[in-house]
């Protein structure tokens, strides 16, 4: 019998552009035209100050390890345990819910405040999912 398979996210008209770029390796995110706040998820209005002036650009890629949980309980489909649900804090300021791959799923592996960049997983045709593992150099 085969393992169910990971979900997967369904995008929509506000978050496509995001989907884009993940296929694309490119993480993108948001910048409101009228006060500068940079911010994720993706969404239509600025979650700062409410203005719909917003633009698209192409992010760092870089980040540092926030905080994490290490999940040991066959609970999600597509996952082996031991695995990190991470909180990843990008350099350009947002957060955002992540796996840590290339790196042992431990404490002692996992330091907050490590170097992390983005790596993608590609699902299918469709979705790419963005993914962070220690950075190099």
């Amino acid at each position: 019998m085969a393992e169910p398979a990971r979900a997967k996210p369904k995008p929509t008209p506000e978050t496509q552009h995001f989907w884009d770029g993940t296929r694309a390796g490119e993480l993108r995110l948001q910048r409101c035209d009228d006060c500068a706040h940079v911010y994720f998820p993706p969404r239509p209005f600025c979650p700062s100050c409410g203005c719909r002036k917003v633009s698209v650009f192409k992010a760092s890629g870089k980040a540092k390890l926030y905080s994490y949980v290490i999940n040991h309980r066959p609970a999600a489909p597509g996952f082996t345990p031991p695995y990190a649900i991470a909180v990843v804090e990008l350099d350009e300021g947002p957060r955002m819910m992540s796996n840590i791959l290339d790196c042992p799923q431990t404490p002692e592996a996992l330091e907050l405040d490590m170097k992390l960049e983005v790596a993608f997983e590609q699902l299918d045709d469709a979705i790419t999912l963005p993914q962070f593992r220690p950075a190099k150099g």
